[in-house]
């Protein structure tokens, strides 16, 4: 039986090293973070998250679900200082700022 350990969550931008410890981001995640391009969690401090959720909609030939999006906004805001915060604390936000996507 394999055993899956998950992966201690930061608590502050300044402690996250990898992507697995940003609230929100799990093991999926992060390889679609990954696929993007982005190698450490400091890289989203100045990336755009609609433009992020549009990337990965286009690298993967499909549209995503919108809270692919609202992980993305939590995951930024996050590197960008602010406290953790669930991803569906962004709905209510993203569908302000973009509507339906």
């Amino acid at each position: 039986m394999k055993t899956i350990v998950k992966s201690p969550k930061a608590a502050s931008a300044a402690e996250c090293e990898r992507l697995e410890q940003l609230p929100n981001i799990g093991p999926a995640m992060a390889a679609d973070l990954r696929a993007l391009g982005i190698a450490h969690p400091r890289e989203l401090a100045h990336r755009d998250a609609f433009v992020l959720y549009q990337s990965l909609c286009a690298h993967t030939g499909k549209r995503q679900d919108p809270c692919v999006l609202d992980t993305f906004m939590a995951a930024t805001d996050f590197m960008r200082g602010a406290a953790p915060a669930p991803w569906w604390a962004y709905t209510a936000q993203r569908k302000l700022l973009y509507g339906q996507i």
